[in-house]
């Protein structure tokens, strides 16, 4: 799946970068001006774009290829770069469908798709629950447990009654903080 996103991407890289540089040199050889513009400044921004684009479209191509190799999802700036990709293709795809027809809108719609589509079927916890590291089924009493940090060790050699809580002589163990030191909230409302 990611695979097919890395080919997408990179083919669109390419081709935008292609066509921007292509309408670039047909400002440049024919002179056009839009609105009195310079059309050396028209064709060199056309150029310019058409790399930049390329560039970050092909940027989302590695990050794509870098999950399918790795297996794993994409984190951090990758995960963001994504994400951005998905959404400039949800206005490219918005925009097309106006300006250029329906088939840019469903080419857009469609990149879209594997892109969300690669962000959600890698899930972020590294693989399935079931690979878990843990005790065999059946071995144990129970669930195994963590001790409580400064908490005495149970087993053998322990002691049964607990030390580490304060204790007046009764039944139950008592605060640390005596009543009389314990503040009351005050009013909020007047």
């Amino acid at each position: 799946m990611a695979w097919l996103v890395t080919v997408v991407l990179l083919a669109e890289a390419v081709g935008v970068a292609a066509l921007n540089w292509v309408l670039g040199t047909v400002v440049d050889r024919q002179h056009m001006s839009l609105a009195g513009l310079d059309p050396s400044v028209m064709a060199t921004s056309s150029k310019i774009g058409g790399i930049v684009f390329g560039a970050y479209f092909a940027l989302c191509a590695l990050v794509s290829l870098l999950v399918a190799v790795r297996d794993r999802a994409p984190a951090g700036f990758g995960r963001v770069l994504l994400i951005s990709a998905a959404v400039v293709h949800g206005l490219l795809g918005a925009f097309a469908w106006g300006l250029v027809g329906w088939t840019a809108f469903l080419f857009m719609v469609v990149v879209l798709g594997l892109i969300v589509l690669l962000l959600m079927t890698y899930d972020r916890a590294g693989g399935p629950q079931s690979a878990a590291p843990g005790p065999a089924p059946g071995a144990g009493d129970g669930p195994a447990t963590r001790a409580e940090p400064g908490a005495a060790p149970v087993g053998a050699g322990a002691s049964a009654d607990r030390t580490d809580q304060p204790w007046d002589g009764g039944d139950e163990p008592q605060d640390s903080v005596p009543p009389a030191q314990v503040t009351r909230p005050a009013p909020t409302t007047p």
